[in-house]
């Protein structure tokens, strides 16, 4: 009898794809610790972005860029993390 504790999606699955989605999700899980530790580096970023944003001349602000591209990839690594990690986790 299937577990009824999983999705019904995944009730039926196949050694293959157990596998697989093992594999999908420990992806999710690598792309959600990255998510985290660019938000600590985006963090201290921030502690010079506004002294970089006032200070700087013209268009020479590369602590902005860079807090810029910190939250691009938070944003990116995180959102594409959760969308990987769905379902039930395995229990070991």
């Amino acid at each position: 009898m299937a577990n009824a504790l999983l999705p019904p999606e995944e009730r039926n699955l196949t050694p293959d794809q157990v596998e697989a989605l093992d594999n999908r999700r420990e992806l999710g899980h690598t792309l959600l610790v990255i998510a985290c530790q660019f938000t600590a580096i985006a963090t201290v970023l921030l502690l010079w972005v506004g002294q970089d944003l006032t200070y700087s001349p013209g268009w020479a602000h590369p602590m902005a860029y860079y807090f810029a591209l910190a939250v691009c990839i938070v944003i990116g690594c995180g959102v594409t993390g959760l969308i990987l990690r769905r379902g039930t986790p395995r229990i070991d």
